[in-house]
């Protein structure tokens, strides 16, 4: 089973180092508030764009554990014996023969995790966040369609504020697999989020939430305590430290309690 590192409260890691676009007129924003950033998918030998709007708050910007997300994707292959892509590996193989692999991904932010999952992949992936955070996850989605589009995948948005029930049954459970990254975060959404997992994954099948998540603060392992009482929770990836953080990032798989991974 997984713990959590201690660290104190007052370090909290926001990734700011990103390109100025002087010319971006698609949003209200003054021109320096809009940034860039650029993905090179090695494995499918494409390129992603993401635009952010740091100025508009925490949910605009890209974070470490997306960037460890990404790269973890585009290094993925069912060959490999590593846990994580294990992990990825077991749910492509539930999927039936002539559909595609089906991805939620939760807190999506810019939506940078789950458009590389499409583009890699050639999943269906529903990218999710509230409703103010939609339009500009959209944006990148439709910037980046044709990268997605060319291995066959989709990248679908969709309003889910964590708990609510019915935003939950409106987005539904039929997925192979769930996401995340850097969505323990604020305390008070911890158990909204235990809510949603539950609901995603306590039904039908051996689904996985593959979450990766950078360590800040000693109140994170309330939230690891509280959802160890409903999931089996392994560490399946784990980064060094960095120069901008003294805790690298980890990526956890969760899994009901009965679950069996070969």
């Amino acid at each position: 089973m997984t713990t959590v590192a201690d660290s104190s409260d007052d370090e909290i890691n926001p990734v700011t180092m990103l390109l100025l676009d002087q010319n971006d007129d698609a949003s209200e924003q003054k021109p320096e508030a809009v940034q860039h950033q650029t993905y090179h998918l090695n494995s499918v030998n494409s390129t992603v764009v993401i635009r952010q709007l740091p100025s508009q708050g925490l949910s605009f910007q890209l974070w470490p554990a997306a960037t460890t997300f990404v790269k973890l994707l585009d290094s993925y292959n069912p060959s490999n014996i590593d846990s994580f892509s294990a992990a990825v590996t077991n749910a492509v193989t539930t999927v039936n023969r002539g559909k595609r692999l089906r991805i939620l991904e939760l807190g999506s932010g810019t939506g940078v995790v789950g458009i590389a999952a499409s583009a890699i992949l050639g999943a269906d992936v529903t990218v999710t966040d509230l409703p103010h955070v939609l339009p500009n996850i959209k944006f990148n989605a439709d910037v980046n369609a044709s990268v997605v589009g060319t291995r066959g995948g989709g990248v679908h948005v969709a309003a889910l504020s964590w708990g609510k029930v019915e935003e939950m049954e409106a987005v539904g459970r039929e997925y192979d697999l769930v996401i995340g990254s850097d969505v323990v975060y604020h305390d008070n959404l911890y158990e909204p989020l235990i809510e949603t997992l539950k609901f995603l994954l306590l039904g039908d099948g051996e689904k996985v939430f593959l979450m990766a998540h950078l360590r800040r603060w000693k109140k994170e392992s309330g939230f690891f305590k509280k959802v160890k009482k409903w999931f089996r929770v392994d560490l399946v990836h784990e980064d060094g430290p960095s120069c901008s953080s003294r805790t690298g990032v980890v990526v956890y798989r969760f899994a009901r309690k009965d679950a069996v991974f070969r």
